[in-house]
């Protein structure tokens, strides 16, 4: 218990000498002073002298710098006081570290790679629907010459079933294709090229209707099959092959 104050008496002795000796160190030196003691004058008439000659002034020399001052000698500190009582040193408890356990079970590293994105299935294009060929009535018993004429008639009338290419007619009624929203959402433009029968009455036969040339193809397909298919144009004898193109184009 005394070990405390004892040191700080001594701290403060210490810091009290210190001060001193910097104040010695920083006061200037005191001189010496010469007391003179006092003398009596008398005034006395003196002749002025003929010639006046020039009286050197006598110089005496400065005085000598004093001696430094030696400083004190420092005091010794005060020895500190042994206690009797011995302060047991504390013991920390040792610090456990938990033991960390390692999952061992974790699943191997496999590399995904992503998946290619589906390609749109072309749409099937409707096969042109066979042309039947008209019923033929038994001959019971003919001869070679009425062969000859039921087989020239055949002829004829397959002749006259068959289309004749009238080339890019111009309908009387012509209905604009509806463009596609998917392909108007993309920007797309393009031309689809389409051949189909005119019947006698100058309506379009749908199932006649085919694809010859599209670019992008699969995109103005449709629209331009349901569009042809409503088109009208004049009346004519017979079946009549025609060739159009359709230009999809945004405005």
């Amino acid at each position: 218990m005394t070990r405390a104050p004892v040191s700080l008496l001594g701290g403060v002795a210490l810091a009290l000498a210190l001060f001193w000796l910097l104040a010695l160190l920083v006061a200037p030196p005191e001189a010496d002073i010469e007391v003179l003691e006092p003398t009596t004058m008398s005034l006395v008439e003196a002749e002025a002298p003929a010639e006046q000659t020039p009286v050197e002034a006598a110089t005496t020399p400065p005085p000598p710098p004093p001696a430094p001052v030696a400083p004190p000698p420092l005091p010794e500190p005060t020895p500190l006081a042994e206690s009797p009582i011995a302060l047991p040193e504390p013991e920390l408890p040792a610090l456990e570290a938990p033991p960390v356990e390692l999952d061992e079970t974790l699943p191997e590293l496999v590399e995904q790679r992503p998946e290619p994105k589906p390609q749109p299935e072309p749409k099937p294009r409707p096969e042109p629907e066979p042309q039947r060929e008209p019923a033929r009535e038994p001959v019971a018993a003919t001869t070679s010459s009425d062969t000859a004429v039921a087989e020239t008639a055949s002829k004829a009338s397959v002749a006259a079933e068959e289309p004749v290419d009238v080339g890019s007619p111009t309908p009387t009624n012509r209905v604009p294709p509806d463009y596609p929203a998917r392909a108007q959402r993309r920007g797309l433009e393009g031309h689809v090229e389409l051949t189909f029968v005119i019947r006698p009455d100058g309506s379009v036969d749908p199932g006649s209707i085919q694809v010859v040339e599209a670019r992008p193809r699969n995109v103005f397909d449709r629209a331009a099959r349901q569009a042809v298919a409503r088109w009208q144009f004049t009346q004519g004898k017979g079946l009549r092959r025609a060739r159009q193109r359709l230009e999809f184009q945004l405005r």
